[in-house]
């Protein structure tokens, strides 16, 4: 990790050039006089290209999107956005080859454990939560998973929900599910039930639904993330590969979406 972070210092430091640190810092000052969005929901992808465009493993590209996770929920907690929401792994994700699949589990593991020790979590107060069908995960990511959801279980300043074994499509049916039961079992007439009976049965029913959703990636296409939840979400498409997403980018987002006038069909 330590010549990732040696690599993509490197990187950033070349980009950073005079002009391009006044643009910078100019837009994180017009940002953070508006109000933020609430609710961001990352589709994280574009890993696995980015290394086979740089000639790298694919091992090491889902470790530069890692590193690149860290900066991306830095630059949230920095003008106070509340929940984030990444998609890190999907149900259909499983279909990869065995050994990549395990690779991904394993660096999920240590970035779970990293909870403990995050300063960055611990300073910002940040409620970390796995969504998904979550049985379907190794032991040892289970554990992980547990562990750094009991230690930070008691704060509440921002919420990080990490989507792993994640689809939304299950997730709809689960809900359904559950209001067949209590319509069953006469707690619920079929006539009476609303969006917000299903939207209560949701793996995100304690937040908002997402103000922004990002995929980074250059595809554009939700693949199967939080589909209800998105109806009125802002979607931003980016073409870039999320290793290489930067922080300039994201500011860029933050400021169309304060220009936006919604209206929610009104």
């Amino acid at each position: 990790m330590d010549k990732i972070s040696f690599l993509l210092n490197k990187t950033k430091n070349k980009l950073l050039s005079p002009i391009y640190s006044t643009y910078q810092r100019r837009l994180i000052e017009n940002v953070k006089k508006k109000e933020p969005p609430v609710h961001i929901g990352f589709i994280l992808d574009g890993n696995r290209r980015y290394a086979t465009a740089k000639g790298l493993d694919r091992k090491i590209g889902h470790m530069f999107g890692a590193k690149k996770v860290e900066e991306l929920l830095e630059w949230c907690f920095d003008i106070n956005i509340k929940v984030v929401t990444l998609y890190a792994f999907s149900t259909e994700n499983f279909n990869r080859p065995e050994e990549e699949v395990g690779a991904i589990m394993d660096l999920a593991k240590e970035e779970f454990e990293k909870v403990l020790t995050s300063k960055s979590i611990h300073e910002n107060k940040v409620r970390v939560k796995a969504l998904g069908d979550l049985d379907k995960l190794p032991r040892k990511l289970l554990e992980a998973i547990q562990i750094a959801e009991d230690n930070t279980k008691d704060y509440c300043d921002h919420f990080l929900n990490v989507c792993v074994a994640y689809g939304s499509k299950n997730e709809i049916v689960s809900a359904v599910r559950n209001i067949a039961k209590d319509v069953k079992e006469g707690r619920l007439g079929p006539d009476e039930i609303t969006y917000n009976d299903i939207r209560k049965n949701l793996l995100t029913n304690e937040y908002p639904d997402p103000d922004i959703i990002i995929r980074t990636g250059g595809e554009s296409r939700l693949s199967n993330f939080m589909l209800l939840q998105a109806a009125y979400a802002e979607l931003f498409f980016i073409d870039v590969y999320l290793p290489e997403f930067r922080k300039i980018d994201f500011l860029r987002i933050m400021r169309d979406y304060q220009r936006a006038d919604r209206r929610y069909g009104k």
